[in-house]
């Protein structure tokens, strides 16, 4: 039987993510210093004797930020989700001097519509299973990043900043 991978359990979301690192857990494996088996084991969401420390998380996500892995910081935001919390990158200060604002805000009403188009296509058949919970998820932190970026473009265009 296959394992379904839910990407708001930040257990699974972290196995995703560093089975996504290029060359795979091996790779990351020797990225990090450790054996590969000992990794695959804290990683494995069936395996429950062994958990990665809160620094080598931080590691994985940042080796897996470097090498261009997609939805790097999935895990973080599945662990903030857990304790009813959100998060949002915070955009390169040089980025928000030199950005037209009114594009950041085409941008943020775009996302809210992404988020809006996928509660209202899971609700097409009038409930909402987990894997469409979890789409919808995945929307609102694209909104909220969306927020978050254009609130530090404001910020970047005060005297001061």
């Amino acid at each position: 039987m296959t394992r379904k991978y839910s990407d708001m359990n930040q257990h699974d979301a972290l196995y995703t993510v560093a089975r996504n690192y290029p060359g795979g857990i091996e790779a990351l494996s020797q990225c990090m210093g450790i054996s590969v088996n000992v990794l695959r084991n804290k990683l494995s969401p069936t395996i429950a004797s062994h958990y990665p420390s809160f620094e080598e998380v931080s590691t994985i996500i940042e080796l897996c930020q470097k090498a261009g892995v997609q939805d790097a910081v999935l895990p973080l935001h599945a662990l903030l989700n857990r304790h009813g919390m959100a998060a949002f990158v915070v955009p390169v200060p040089e980025i928000v001097a030199k950005d037209d604002l009114s594009q950041t805000v085409c941008r943020v009403m775009s996302q809210i519509g992404d988020v809006a188009e996928a509660v209202s296509q899971s609700l097409l058949d009038g409930k909402i299973t987990a894997s469409e919970a979890d789409l919808i998820e995945r929307e609102f932190h694209d909104a909220l990043s969306a927020l978050g970026e254009w609130r530090e473009r404001i910020r970047g265009l005060a005297p001061g900043k």
